[in-house]
């Protein structure tokens, strides 16, 4: 029996293991962007509540350039803005940011 325990076990902590890197594989730094986000949404809007915060997903521009989306639904005198913010930077690296801010109309 504990020939039988010891591969099963061992084998499933593996794969416990390796789901849990591929899981957090994609976002592993979109935190780090999403508080440069935030900065830049609450310095563009001073004064207004930001009300709603989204991560919209990484899109691949080049072999080590990709782009984090971020959306966020500010009050602006009373009405709901949408704010667009798209950071693109080295994947590898993570210094030289773009940054993009858009509102929907």
């Amino acid at each position: 029996m504990k020939r039988i325990l010891i591969p099963i076990i061992t084998l499933l902590c593996i794969f416990g293991s390796l789901s849990s890197t591929y899981a957090e594989q994609p976002g592993l730094d979109y935190k780090k962007f999403g508080k440069i986000a935030t900065v830049v949404v609450t310095e563009d809007y001073p004064g207004q509540q930001v009300v709603e915060y989204k991560y919209v997903g990484r899109e691949t521009l080049a072999e080590n350039k990709v782009m984090d989306s971020f959306q966020f639904e500010v009050m602006v005198n009373g009405k709901k803005q949408i704010v667009t913010v798209k950071i693109s930077h080295d994947n590898k690296v993570g210094k030289e940011l773009t940054i993009i801010v858009e509102e929907k109309k």
